[in-house]
């Protein structure tokens, strides 16, 4: 397994693998002063070799850099998945999502591709998430929430039942969120109010 990014996100990672007893062959980063994480090599753009059946993470926490990185390379992404994260036999993980240590993932939830269920987090049942979301540690989503493409869900914020929000939208920390949220909204507060709604950043 080959990760891209060497940052703290992927040195996290690189545990969790660890714990996982998967080999680990090295990393990629742009920085070129960065030669190795945890005694892992780390190779440079464009002079990167990587083995056509390799698999890959990308170990870098801002989604919309995990977007535009899987859209310019075609790697064959694998998952990471701490061993003592809670997860129902029934639900969906997509490719390159992490999973962090004693998060919980109930029954019927699908998780997209590139996704972060952080530390901690709760995603309860039947909750749909989309690709490049970041759900942050100790957040939790309660039964049938969807949260689509690239949103960041704060730490500690709460998505009541059935609740729907939109893609690229900023949930800030601790906040409670009783209403449908729009695409490209920031919210913040107890209970959660839209502080910005702005255009697309794609």
């Amino acid at each position: 397994m080959y990760l891209f990014g060497a940052s703290g996100h992927a040195r996290v990672i690189i545990e969790i693998l660890e714990q996982c007893n998967v080999k680990i062959d090295g990393l990629i980063d742009d920085n070129t002063s960065i030669l190795s994480l945890l005694d892992y090599p780390v190779q440079h753009p464009p002079l990167i070799d990587i083995p056509a059946d390799a698999g890959m993470i990308i170990s870098i926490g801002d989604n919309l850099q995990r977007k535009q990185i899987s859209k310019k390379y075609s790697f064959s992404y694998g998952k990471a998945i701490h061993p003592s994260s809670v997860i129902s036999s029934r639900v969906i993980i997509g490719e390159g999502t992490v999973i962090m240590g004693n998060a919980i993932i109930n029954t019927g939830t699908e998780i997209g591709r590139h996704v972060i269920i952080n530390t901690s987090a709760s995603v309860d049942h039947d909750c749909r998430i989309g690709d490049f979301v970041h759900i942050s540690p100790n957040a939790t989503l309660c039964g049938g929430v969807t949260v689509r493409e690239g949103t960041q869900v704060g730490a500690a914020a709460v998505i009541i039942p059935n609740i729907s929000i939109g893609k690229w939208v900023t949930i800030g920390a601790g906040a409670v969120v009783i209403c449908d949220i729009p695409d490209y909204s920031v919210v913040v507060g107890n209970p959660g109010r839209i502080i910005k709604t702005g255009k697309s950043i794609q």
